[in-house]
């Protein structure tokens, strides 16, 4: 039964865990043969793989690669909003995400699908560990706050249980936040012992990112915490600052081995793009890769399988584009490059470069080195690593290619546009905070791919890139959505929180109305 479980280095790291204090609810196995013990072996290796299952589900729910969970709580949101991809069927030409007026029955789904699913499964751990905060409780909140982030970044105000006798009561966005960087404080407490054994591994069994390996998950939540500080920088600076600055302190994902990628057959974006066809490569996205020359365009996204003579290979749809025939669309605009087993990726070495980037141009100390430029460089530099896309050194030093302009496949159904923005890859010193920010953001978020609610979240708050409009007359001025509305059921089921979740909006319940966060750190 140990075996099953734990490796040798566990069992090592047993001992050493149990001298910080550190005891795990599913170690002890020892201890269950001893006089007065009214546990068996047999018993506690049934606890462990029960709190095993809970954090599969966990990651499961919060890193969502399940074809349906991905496409109802990410493709359809986050890609398709960030302008990675864009939808190429025809049935959802009158009520999407890009063209605000999503069907409630999409609007509400991360709320009353995904969300029971994590914290249900927070809460049986929490049952089973008895009171003890060790390792898999530990893990347990930082896969909470992984589930947090996403909703309140969907939403806004969310019931997050943070107010005593009303589990159903809304926090607002800034509460939020604060419970989530205070719940990854805890987990990183708890686990700080492991730091000075980095070998350490237990629950390999049960881990689909990281094979157990401990020091890996508390540099991922170091790594939430600065893209959280980032976030927040223009609104909150003093916290973002002391957030962020503790976190590149405390050791963030550096490098590509340590990427947030989870294994899950099917990968959720072969199914939506290439199975079903659903997916497409979004105009925005591909013409800034197409502009600058990005040998990780082709990395990115497939060529197009009916390419006319003299016709790009890889071309995107415009966002909101009224598709007349899905059998049509398909063959002309490009699907993601991805395989069944493919890897889903939900942060990188390379986002948390450009985090420390930004960083160090608001003022920030520590970020790693002595330059923006060094930074912003070293960012694209692991992103071009990561994605296997050669030599980076040609691409930083373009100073002429800007984004291009958008051509229509031949027989589309997009509306040709001329490019929106004129900046450049390589870093300029002597350029305008704008300017920076702009060059900064726009090669952040052409590295986020395929990370949809990350490249959404960046536009929101900052602006960058600058997008095309959406491809059809909607009911907002603005081009991208500030928000999803709450979820419909809520009207009945808890009205009254509800109201009370809408004054916290400081707006309509609408698309339109900001997130907390959004407000420039430079303006």
């Amino acid at each position: 039964m140990i075996k099953k479980y734990f490796s040798k280095a566990t069992l090592m790291g047993v001992v050493m865990i149990s001298l910080f204090g550190l005891v795990s609810c599913t170690a002890g196995f020892e201890d269950a043969n001893r006089p007065g013990s009214s546990a068996s072996a047999e018993e506690l290796g049934r606890d462990n793989y029960t709190i095993g299952s809970f954090l599969v589900q966990m990651q499961n729910a919060v890193f969502p690669e399940q074809e349906n969970d991905f496409q109802m709580d990410h493709d359809l949101i986050g890609n398709y909003l960030a302008r990675y991809m864009t939808y190429a069927n025809n049935g959802w030409n009158g009520a999407n995400f890009a063209t605000m007026n999503a069907p409630v029955n999409w609007v509400r789904y991360p709320f009353k699908s995904l969300t029971p699913k994590f914290t249900s499964a927070f809460n049986e751990i929490v049952r089973l560990c008895n009171g003890k905060k060790d390792l898999n409780y530990a893990w347990a909140l930082i896969l909470r706050a992984q589930g947090y982030l996403t909703m309140t970044d969907l939403y806004g105000p969310f019931p997050i249980g943070a107010v005593q006798d009303d589990v159903n009561a809304y926090s607002s966005q800034q509460e939020v936040y604060a419970h989530i960087i205070a719940d990854l404080d805890e987990a990183l407490a708890i686990l700080k012992p492991l730091v000075s054994e980095p070998a350490y591994t237990a629950n390999q069994t049960f881990d689909k990112v990281y094979d157990g390996k401990f020091v890996k998950w508390m540099k991922f939540a170091n790594s939430l915490k600065l893209r959280m500080a980032i976030r927040m920088s223009g609104v909150d600076p003093e916290t973002a600052q002391r957030v962020g600055e503790e976190a590149v302190a405390a050791g963030v994902i550096e490098e590509n081995e340590d990427n947030l990628a989870i294994s899950y057959t099917p990968h959720g974006l072969y199914k939506t793009s290439v199975e079903w066809g659903d997916s497409r490569a979004c105009a925005d996205l591909e013409s800034f890769m197409n502009g600058y020359d990005d040998p990780r365009i082709a990395k990115y996204f497939k060529e197009v399988a009916e390419r006319p003579s003299g016709s790009r290979a890889i071309i995107g749809c415009r966002a909101g584009a009224k598709i007349g025939n899905k059998s049509v669309a398909d063959p002309l605009y490009s699907a993601a490059n991805v395989t069944n087993t493919t890897k889903g990726v939900w942060l990188t070495a390379a986002e948390m470069w450009f985090c420390r980037a930004e960083g160090l141009l608001i003022g920030w100390r520590n970020m790693g080195e002595n330059s923006v430029e060094s930074l912003y460089n070293k960012a694209i530099s692991t992103s071009f690593k990561q994605w296997e896309a050669g030599d980076a050194s040609s691409y930083l030093n373009n100073a002429w290619s800007v984004q291009a302009d958008y051509q229509d496949a031949q027989g589309g159904f997009s509306h040709s546009a001329t490019h929106m923005s004129n900046i450049t890859v390589k870093w300029d010193d002597s350029a305008t905070t704008e300017q920076k920010m702009e060059r900064l953001i726009t090669q952040k978020w052409i590295a986020l791919f395929p990370c949809g609610q990350e490249g959404w979240s960046e536009l929101r708050r900052t602006g960058y890139p600058q997008v095309f409009a959406v491809d059809q007359t909607t009911a907002y001025s603005i081009k991208v959505p500030n928000r999803i509305p709450f979820a419909d059921t809520e009207m009945t089921e808890n009205p009254v929180n509800l109201e009370k979740a809408r004054q916290m909006l400081g707006g309509a319940d609408d698309y339109a109305t900001p997130m907390w966060w959004q407000k420039k750190w430079w303006n």
